[in-house]
């Protein structure tokens, strides 16, 4: 079974680092027996050698993560990067068979506070993430085996949140979350799959601006009775990067919001 490689943006923390975790270490991953090498993408090296140092558990006797670990730092907001992670990632292990855009910024803030400065900084990983996924998409074809392509959207692209209002963000994940739906069908014919995860309320340190107090607000605000963990999203993933028939979708992973309308917004 040949070794899959997965590229990871945002991976220095958060969910990206999750998702790292469970492709390197997670029994579900879709290589299985040997399980895959991680492109960990990031905009601060140091961070980046942080995280790595924290995925490195004693398996590294078994089956030495050096080896399957391979550091990019670069910010994905400079469409000019995606061909040199791209290339680091076919330089280091020979393919790419999976592309997790995960990268992103988040700000709670109401509508009108909003600069249009802060506007095209979002927008600005939306450029980011279209560039990177050309470069996959790219090399893919030339593999000629298909791959996968997982984005990471939110809930809130779908159920707006009085105690979350966040409109700029959620402007540029729903233009990603769209470019995924269209690229399915474009893409299908090179068995080339894309997926968008839509998480629920889920703490990271991308979410600093929730104050404690929100968030727990919002525990018994979905249905399963609490706010999501990054395994919650991470399983998913691995879920999306198997499902061999699977393409298109969007996948609520929200403690059932989705299910039920308004759930963000009761009192």
């Amino acid at each position: 079974m040949t070794t899959q490689t997965v590229i990871i943006t945002g991976g220095a923390t958060g969910l990206g680092y999750a998702i790292a975790e469970a492709f390197l270490h997670d029994s579900a991953a879709p290589t299985l027996r040997e399980r895959a090498n991680v492109v960990l993408n990031g905009r601060t090296f140091s961070k980046l050698e942080t995280a790595a140092q924290k995925l490195d558990r004693p398996v590294r006797v078994v089956s030495p993560l050096a080896n399957r670990i391979h550091l990019v730092a670069g910010d994905i907001t400079d469409p000019t990067f995606a061909p040199k992670l791209v290339d680091e990632a076919v330089s280091r292990f020979g393919r790419v068979n999976v592309l997790i855009n995960n990268a992103g910024i988040f700000a709670v803030k109401p509508f009108t506070e909003y600069s249009i400065g802060e506007l095209d900084q979002y927008l600005n990983y939306v450029r980011g993430t279209f560039a990177l996924t050309q470069e996959a998409v790219k090399q893919m074809r030339l593999q000629g085996d298909g791959g996968a392509i997982i984005n990471i959207g939110t809930i809130l692209t779908f159920h707006a949140s009085q105690s979350i209002p966040s409109s700029a963000p959620i402007m540029a994940k729903a233009a990603i979350t769209a470019m995924a739906k269209n690229l399915a069908f474009e893409l299908a014919k090179d068995r080339i799959r894309i997926n968008t995860i839509a998480p629920g309320i889920v703490p990271t340190p991308l979410h600093g601006e929730l104050t404690p107090e929100t968030l727990n607000s919002l525990d018994w605000q979905h249905p399963l009775g609490r706010v999501g963990t990054p395994k919650d999203i991470a399983d998913a993933v691995l879920y999306l990067a198997n499902a061999s028939w699977v393409t298109g979708t969007i996948l609520p992973v929200d403690g059932g919001i989705a299910a039920g309308g308004d759930g963000l917004n009761r009192s």
